[in-house]
């Protein structure tokens, strides 16, 4: 079993991401791949599930806030912007950016896969922001995360977000209410696969699989959009 707390690691990771963790563990269980905790049952510490969960809120409204202050667009634009700089595609390139894949603890067999795998690394980036937000402020991590946001380069690089795009459709309806979930979940950790159901009200529109939940709910919103001839 690797040295979770081995310092030069984690000092160099540190330098990389240009802040350093006064809870070290906080750090060690964001770099935590189910993989590698399923291998260690005894290792005391849980994968970095619950933190990337957290991440992902902190992620959301950083970049809510910012943009709400920064572009002078209605609802419709903003969300489009939000969506764009928050999407699968988009963390696995700030992901990239850090060598986040290169730092984080995986299972045999899993890691040469693994660090390059997109909807790996974009919930370790998430994790990452969770832990970050516990160790620090709120302020902190929005400083963090904005490094990242650069519209040429996620515009570049990012596809077409098909969730956004069907929100924006319903909207045109008053009253039709959009919902996502995720009805199974199989395979083993480092090859996962979800599938997920996008209703309308109470009726099912489309259906959707992937690697990752995000990946599976816009699997979903664009079969919905197909089946609409959009």
């Amino acid at each position: 079993m690797e040295n979770l707390y081995e310092k030069g690691r984690l000092n160099d990771f540190e330098k990389k991401i240009g802040y350093r963790f006064s809870d070290k563990k906080l750090l060690v269980n964001a770099l935590l791949h189910s993989s590698y905790v399923h291998e260690h049952p005894r290792l005391g510490i849980g994968n970095n599930e619950r933190l990337e969960f957290l991440g992902d809120a902190v992620l959301s409204l950083s970049c809510a806030e910012h943009l709400y202050k920064t572009v002078n667009e209605d609802e419709g634009h903003l969300t489009r912007f939000r969506a764009r700089f928050v999407c699968e595609e988009a963390l696995y390139l700030y992901a990239k950016e850090i060598d986040l894949g290169h730092y984080i603890f995986f299972g045999k067999g899993e890691k040469d896969a693994g660090q390059d795998r997109p909807s790996t690394l974009s919930d370790a980036f998430e994790a990452l922001l969770g832990a970050m937000f516990l160790d620090s402020d709120f302020d902190t991590v929005k400083k963090f995360i904005l490094k990242f946001f650069d519209a040429k380069t996620v515009g570049k690089n990012v596809s077409k977000d098909y969730k956004t795009k069907l929100q924006e459709v319903i909207q045109k309806n008053k009253g039709e209410k959009l919902s996502y979930e995720i009805i199974s979940e199989s395979g083993p950790a480092h090859d996962k696969k979800f599938v997920c159901k996008v209703f309308l009200n109470t009726n099912c529109v489309g259906k959707g699989v992937g690697q990752s939940k995000k990946s599976a709910e816009q699997m979903a919103a664009k079969q919905a959009l197909k089946l609409m001839g959009l």
